[in-house]
């Protein structure tokens, strides 16, 4: 998946308007226009996109951690430079303040179901043992249970 697409599915989830995208953003210390939001969430073939990057895809992330879950206190995190499926899927869980039991239900909203020891290797540092990498598949199914969840006309 790229971080275009996981932008869109984010903003289709929530119903996010222009604004409030630029809010969230703003939200993580960040200021970008519409213009900048709108060519983001073009179609890849159109030729007004641009291509969203990691670091503008991590502060998006924060900036939603920041608005599901109000901003903590001291300073805020550095966006990553270089995500990973992972990364997402963790900033994803954080925003939405699941614990383990919930994404798994969520999976199952997908038709995607997973075991609790399958969902903690996502999870885990990547010098670990058990730690297992996040596909795209994984993380596709983990916005469509997101999208069965909270977009209520579905």
């Amino acid at each position: 998946m790229t971080n275009n697409d996981i932008l869109r599915r984010i903003r289709y989830i929530f119903d996010f308007d222009d604004s409030k995208m630029i809010a969230i953003f703003s939200l993580a210390g960040h200021q970008v226009t519409r213009g900048q939001i709108s060519d983001c969430l073009k179609k890849d073939d159109d030729p007004a996109y641009q291509e969203c990057s990691d670091t503008q895809l991590a502060i998006f992330l924060n900036g939603l951690i920041n608005d599901k879950r109000g901003k903590k206190e001291g300073p805020q995190p550095e966006p990553e430079e270089r995500l990973t499926n992972n990364i997402i899927f963790m900033k994803l869980k954080i925003a939405l303040n699941l614990k383990a039991e919930d994404v798994l239900v969520i999976m199952d909203l997908a038709g995607f179901p997973m075991s609790k020891p399958e969902l903690s290797a996502f999870f885990r540092r990547p010098d670990h043992k058990h730690y297992r990498a996040c596909k795209d598949q994984i993380l596709r199914n983990f916005l469509k249970g997101v999208q069965y969840k909270y977009r209520s006309n579905l």
